[in-house]
């Protein structure tokens, strides 16, 4: 896995992004530094967290934009257009983003968002990968740990956002819960 400082950022390649750069709204597009990440990941991501599973959970909400699903590789291509705009609407990009200040369920240190992703501490009670990540990557395993490493590394950041909307579409956040054609870019 990725567990390079998004600052500097993985090894970029050259890539060319069109769909990528369409505008999310409201938001502006996204920088291609984080396109960049996203695809690094993905290409280091285990087929595990795209593969099809039983739960009603983000490819499900999304196959009437971005499907039917062709394959693995059309799978992991969808996840990162969510995760691009899931990106995009959380944190407009923004690594450093802090607790949103409109939910009034960010009240404790385990439901506190953060991150660009905008994960929180609780969000490692949906798979058990995460905390490990988390321990190899600061030797901790508490929320306020989760909070802290989501805006300084890549990872676990990387991976909160598409295990839990893969445990269930109510993970998905308002973005995908509805049709999302104005959003996602095919």
């Amino acid at each position: 896995m990725l567990w390079q400082d998004h600052n500097r950022g993985p090894a970029m390649s050259q890539r060319k992004f069109d769909a990528c750069l369409q505008e999310v709204d409201n938001r502006g597009t996204p920088p291609e530094a984080f396109l960049n990440a996203l695809v690094d990941w993905a290409r280091e991501a285990p087929d595990e967290i795209f593969t099809p599973n039983p739960r009603h959970d983000i490819y499900s909400n999304i196959v009437g934009e971005l499907g039917p699903w062709q394959g693995t590789l059309h799978r992991k291509a969808a996840m990162l257009e969510a995760l691009r705009v899931l990106a995009g609407f959380e944190s407009s990009w923004d690594w450093n983003a802090d607790v949103d200040t409109t939910n009034p369920d960010s009240n404790t240190t385990c439901t506190a968002e953060a991150g660009i992703f905008q994960c929180s501490g609780d969000s490692m009670a949906f798979d058990g990968s995460l905390r490990n990540l988390l321990v190899k990557a600061c030797g901790k395993s508490d929320c306020g740990a989760f909070r802290s490493e989501t805006k300084k590394i890549w990872v676990p950041a990387s991976d909160c956002p598409p295990k839990s909307v893969r445990m269930s579409a109510a993970n998905s956040c308002a973005t995908f819960r509805a049709p999302a054609s104005s959003t996602v870019a095919r």
